[in-house]
Order: structure tokens, then C-alpha cells, then sequence
């Protein structure tokens, strides 16, 4: 299984897309993504949406990925 830092970077506009449709209420700012940042980025997703950590995880590694 790839990792959470795999999936992001080679997928990112995708999985961006897809905590938009999920969590209407982020903006592109809340989902800037910086190599080697993953964890603030959870951070923020965290803060906006009011989820816990493992369930972001959990639903970017639901994520299938052509």
C-alpha cells in the first residue's frame, strides 16, 4: 500500500477535488499542499472540518486512483 505522501503528491488535484466534494466548506487555501507538509495539511483539514485525523485517512485511502 502506497503511502498518505504517495497518494497525495501523484494525485493531488484528485484528491483535492474529493475533500471539496466531501467537506463543502474548504477553501483552496485549507488545501494547499506542500511536499513534506503532509501532516500540517491534515492539521488544517482537522481544524476546518472537525474530523479526526484517521477519519482524513481513511478517506483519502478509500480513494482508488487509475
Amino acid at each position: 500500500m502506497s503511502t498518505l505522501q504517495d497518494k497525495l503528491k501523484g494525485n493531488w488535484n484528485i484528491v483535492k477535488g474529493n475533500l471539496k466534494q466531501q467537506w463543502a466548506n474548504l477553501t483552496d487555501d485549507d488545501l494547499l499542499y506542500e511536499e513534506g507538509k503532509e501532516d500540517e495539511l491534515i492539521g488544517r483539514l482537522q481544524q476546518k472540518t472537525g474530523e479526526t485525523k484517521e477519519k482524513i485517512n481513511e478517506f483519502i485511502d478509500r480513494m482508488k486512483f487509475e
